[in-house]
């Protein structure tokens, strides 16, 4: 399974963005709206983690997908449906948001 630290987000997104990378986010609507990941220039997508069989039509195809959310588990149970799904380039950002927040970005809230 791809993954990524979150130190190797910024560096990879940055190197990818001719691709258009999309961050995935799976977790439930209550998560985001605690404790919002978003970056600038970077195309975000919330699919939670138990509606993506029904909607895989709504992911793209060509471009690298980062799926993410709390901690990792889940995001990382995602990529490997996705990868068996078709998807060549997915990534679980290890570590999840609370990683990010406590490594990276301390406006983002930890929960």
């Amino acid at each position: 399974m791809n993954a990524l630290h979150v130190h190797e987000l910024i560096p990879f997104l940055e190197a990818q963005a001719a691709r258009q990378p999309v961050l995935l986010d799976v977790r439930e609507a209550w998560e985001v709206a605690l404790a919002p990941l978003a970056l600038p220039g970077v195309s975000t997508l919330h699919m939670p983690m138990g509606e993506i069989p029904a909607r895989l039509a709504e992911l793209p195809t060509p471009q690298p997908i980062i799926a993410f959310c709390h901690h990792g588990m889940r995001s990382a149970q995602v990529v490997a449906f996705l990868s068996q799904h078709g998807y060549p380039e997915v990534y679980n950002l290890a570590g999840g948001t609370h990683a990010w927040s406590t490594l990276v970005d301390p406006s983002v809230p930890c929960y």
